[in-house]
């Protein structure tokens, strides 16, 4: 695929999911396709696809319990960033990413307070897309995720502040 040619593709509809534990600590988990995505570590919050007709806010929880296990009973969403927020792909990774349907993602962020402990938390679900999990400090967060989302995330963590 050409420069061009993936410059007229569309982004695909997706959910962000801050999830935020007691300490202020946000969650990441370490992606299982990392390589796919040219690098060896790829840390990243919950997020996922938006299906047709589906309302964001529950396409968030959906995502969530699909990637961490934590399920609705144990979660409040607190905020939610007034835009969508896009990235590209580098376009070395488009053909390899969504059967090469996107040229990126654009985002719809939700602010999400843990009220549960650590032991709710389980990433080896029916479909894994995570190797392990952490919270992290939202300092920290930005340097740790894979280097063309971390605009995303600075955005997204300035974006929340006021809530951690």
């Amino acid at each position: 695929m050409t420069p061009a040619d993936i410059e007229k593709l569309p982004y695909r509809p997706c959910v962000g999911i801050m999830l935020v534990n007691r300490d202020g600590k946000l969650f990441v988990g370490q992606r299982l396709d990392a390589p796919k995505l040219g690098t060896k570590t790829a840390w990243q919050m919950p997020q996922g696809g938006v299906e047709a007709g589906e309302d964001p806010r529950e396409a968030a929880l959906r995502e969530l319990w699909e990637e961490t296990g934590v399920t609705r009973d144990l979660v409040q969403i607190e905020a939610e960033l007034p835009d969508w927020l896009p990235y590209d792909l580098p376009h070395e990774v488009v053909p390899r990413i969504w059967k090469g349907q996107f040229r990126g993602q654009k985002q719809r962020w939700f602010l999400v307070r843990f009220l549960g402990d650590d032991s709710a938390v389980n990433i080896e679900t029916k479909h894994p897309e995570f190797s392990q999990w952490a919270w992290m400090d939202p300092d920290e967060v930005v340097a740790n995720i894979v280097p063309f989302k971390r605009d995303i995330y600075d955005a997204v963590i300035k974006g929340f502040r006021g809530h951690l």
